[in-house]
């Protein structure tokens, strides 16, 4: 007789693959810690620079697309948090939303001194938005390396 996986074990896998809790009589949405948003964050953070300094335009977009959809998730499941005299709802809107146009302005003229300038201006409104709620100590910049060695940034001219 085959062992049986155990309900707890379901509701994990089911948690990290599907974002909530499957089969073990509970219905409560997953809802992702904001340091795991911004983890992610972090990393489309470094893969759009790493795009746009290699002219690859098309992962460009996709990664800003996914790193303004983090950024909502910040708003949406996060509004407030702990301590923080500025709530993530009203900061993130304030200081990402300009940068974020600029860089999507960027991207689609395929400019890559435009786009390195909004790209610091967006991680300068980062570092801002970090300081204003109480995460001055998180402090992002342009990748000085690429750590994503299994994924190509340079794409071949077609």
């Amino acid at each position: 007789m085959r062992e049986r996986i155990g309900c707890g074990f379901v509701g994990v896998v089911a948690l990290g693959l599907l974002g909530f809790t499957v089969g073990c009589g509970k219905s409560e949405p997953y809802v992702p810690g904001l340091g795991e948003i911004m983890s992610l964050q972090q990393m489309r953070h470094a893969k759009l620079a790493l795009a746009g300094e290699a002219r690859n335009w098309e992962l460009a977009a996709y990664e800003l697309d996914e790193l303004s959809e983090g950024f909502d998730d910040v708003v949406r499941f996060h509004p407030t948090h702990k301590d923080s005299p500025v709530a993530p709802k009203d900061a993130i809107p304030r200081m990402v939303t300009e940068p974020i146009a600029s860089l999507r302005a960027a991207v689609d003229k395929k400019d890559v001194s435009a786009f390195l300038e909004a790209y610091d201006a967006l991680t300068s409104a980062c570092n801002n938005c970090h300081r204003a709620t109480n995460f001055g100590f998180n402090i992002v910049q342009r990748p000085a390396a690429n750590p994503y060695p299994n994924q190509v940034f340079v794409i071949a001219q077609k």
